[in-house]
């Protein structure tokens, strides 16, 4: 019982110090997603494993509705297509299945985002370099000290944490706050 308390604890202390310290970086990726969005542009997300997952649900939020009906908010999760992703991994390498989609599916109206809580996955940063190249915006939701792409990202937030699990569940909590403000806007 005591250990089930002491990691909610620990996940609350750890949002506690993301509020006090990130809002603005936050606040800044909100702001850049409104804007890409009122241009017409989309929202494409990828990560690996966990954060594969948040980057469905976060577009799976915004496409469907987070909590009220509103009109639908163009959003793409890279990590699904298991077709592409599997001609990718096996025909160029695992590095490319996020930049060579976003090769054939960003623009500058858009934003590219990546989650990744060691800021190091390679086809994440790659893909990052493939947005910035075409243009488009980039934020990066982000662990640890931030890896390698939080130098990559127009806007880099990174959770103080090494622990995996406490980064996710700081990360799924940062995209809900972006479709409950976004959501207000459409």
């Amino acid at each position: 019982m005591q250990q089930i308390k002491d990691f909610l604890n620990e996940s609350a202390r750890l949002k506690q110090t993301v509020a006090e310290t990130l809002a603005g970086d936050i606040q800044k990726a909100i702001e850049l997603i409104r804007a890409s969005l009122q241009k017409g542009g989309k929202l494409l997300l990828m990560g690996n494993g966990g954060s594969a997952g948040d980057c469905q649900h976060i577009a799976a939020e915004l496409v469907g509705r987070y909590k009220r009906e509103r009109k639908a908010v163009p959003a793409i999760a890279l990590t699904v297509d298991t077709s592409i992703l599997t001609a990718l991994g096996n025909d160029y390498g695992f590095e490319y299945i996020f930049s060579r989609q976003v090769e054939a599916l960003a623009g500058p109206d858009d934003v590219v985002m990546g989650i990744s809580t060691s800021g190091n996955s390679e086809n994440v940063i790659r893909a990052l370099q493939a947005a910035q190249s075409l243009g488009a915006a980039t934020v990066a939701l982000l662990g640890n000290q931030g890896g390698k792409m939080k130098d990559l990202a127009d806007v880099a937030i990174v959770v103080p944490s090494s622990d995996t699990a406490r980064i996710q569940e700081c990360h799924i909590t940062i995209g809900h706050i972006i479709c409950e403000i976004l959501e207000k806007d459409f």
